[in-house]
């Protein structure tokens, strides 16, 4: 939740993910609600639920300033047009966003960087990493457990959420990659 950062609910669902292995993805919302701040809740994430949160989007402006999303695999801005915000545009990322947007990307590739061994030695020779390898290696890791993506919007305004369900099938498995449930507590 953008606004009251991770609730005690989702802390709840994520414990029961952890204990059975379950890859998953964050999706930031409600950042267009009086209070929100995307920064604290990102600081929510890495203190309640993991510090393996990686940003992948984050916010174009809060409360009723929020006109979409910045996607940093692109590094362009996405903006969500229409009476229902079905109209999706990209756009140069606004001037008065780019440092923003660069350290937020920095932190990403830093990541996904750290979780294969390629992309770490291409990282410290400063050579570029491309967003196919920037993608190839966040899906590896997030089905390993070791990342998550974290996407960001207003699910009511219906703005960031295309970029979180593209990134249900970049990023997370599919059926057929998962061991069949067996409904056991891991635990006993």
């Amino acid at each position: 939740d953008g606004v009251a950062g991770v609730e005690q609910e989702a802390g709840t669902a994520w414990r029961q993910a952890d204990k059975f292995l379950v890859p998953r993805s964050c999706f930031m919302n409600k950042l267009d609600r009086m209070g929100a701040s995307f920064g604290l809740s990102m600081a929510s994430i890495y203190e309640r639920l993991t510090p393996n949160a990686v940003a992948v989007t984050i916010p174009i402006g809060h409360e009723q300033n929020h006109e979409g999303v910045i996607d940093l695999m692109r590094m362009k801005a996405v903006k969500f047009l229409g009476e229902h915000g079905e109209k999706i545009e990209l756009e140069d990322i606004p001037d008065n966003l780019k440092e923003a947007a660069a350290i937020w990307r920095t932190k990403m590739v830093e990541k996904i960087a750290e979780s294969d061994d390629t992309l770490t030695e291409k990282y410290l020779e400063a050579k570029e990493i491309s967003e196919d390898e920037l993608r190839t290696a966040l899906r590896k890791a997030t089905l390993e457990y070791r990342l998550i993506p974290v996407f960001c919007g207003s699910a009511l305004k219906n703005k960031g959420v295309q970029l979180a369900l593209d990134g249900v099938l970049d990023y997370l498995p599919a059926p057929v990659e998962m061991k069949p449930a067996s409904g056991i507590n891991p635990d006993t």
